[in-house]
């Protein structure tokens, strides 16, 4: 139990830092601030719960820590349920902050950070767009885990090395969705300000799942495990 908190909390830190950035500050910091907000909280979560958990934080991780042989299916189900509601929790503590600004707060309007596509959102990339950089994205992202994870990686300099890839695909995916790169990240905002952000909730909780098995499969064949 003390792994699927670890996890609870983790993902709490990077969606609430992350989505909290974009939500309040975002107009001050632009896409190179909130890349950086999601980063750091993912490097600051990495050195605080790794121990524990291990830090995946994000159930397509999980998935491709599974299907590289490195995690029991009993274990994937326990961190998801952590990462769901760590998620879930953190988007409802930003809802509590952001409601208290003078005047109000339109959700529907503001958003919580929430991902999507189309006419309206961001750069109005289309869902073909949206499908191609959330699989490809999520891929990079999990190899790079899984190849900074394995036993023969230098020890110690993981967690940066995620944290900046982190940083990188934000920098680059922000107008087209959001960037999701993870399920748990994108089902929180989406719960709390519904609409069209729980319509396109499917992309966000398939494309990144299927391709964090993906690069837990080069792994388990060994085409990218280091000998």
């Amino acid at each position: 139990m003390k792994k699927y908190f670890a996890e609870l909390v983790g993902t709490f830190i990077l969606v609430l830092f992350g989505c909290g950035t974009a939500v309040i500050a975002g107009d001050k910091v632009g896409i190179v601030g909130i890349a950086f907000a999601f980063g750091f909280a993912l490097i600051g979560a990495a050195y605080g719960i790794g121990p524990i958990s291990g830090c995946h934080i994000n159930p397509a991780v999980s998935l491709g820590v599974w299907s590289a042989g490195r995690m029991k299916t009993g274990d994937l189900i326990g961190y998801w349920i952590g990462q769901f509601i760590g998620a879930i929790l953190a988007a409802w503590v930003l809802w509590l902050i952001v409601s208290g600004i003078a005047g109000g707060y339109n959700i529907g309007a503001s958003g919580l950070g929430q991902d999507g596509w189309g006419p309206g959102y961001q750069g109005g990339y289309n869902v073909t767009s949206a499908i191609i950089f959330e699989f490809v994205a999520t891929l990079i992202f999990v190899i790079v885990i899984l190849g900074s994870t394995q036993k023969s990686a230098p020890s110690g300099f993981a967690g940066l090395a995620i944290g900046i890839t982190l940083v990188v695909i934000h920098i680059l995916g922000i107008h087209i969705t959001g960037v999701s790169v993870n399920p748990a990240r994108s089902l929180g905002p989406a719960l709390f300000v519904g609409g069209k952000a729980l319509a396109q909730l499917w992309l966000f909780l398939l494309i990144p799942s299927i391709a964090g098995i993906v690069a837990g499969l080069l792994f388990r064949l060994k085409a990218l495990e280091a000998d």
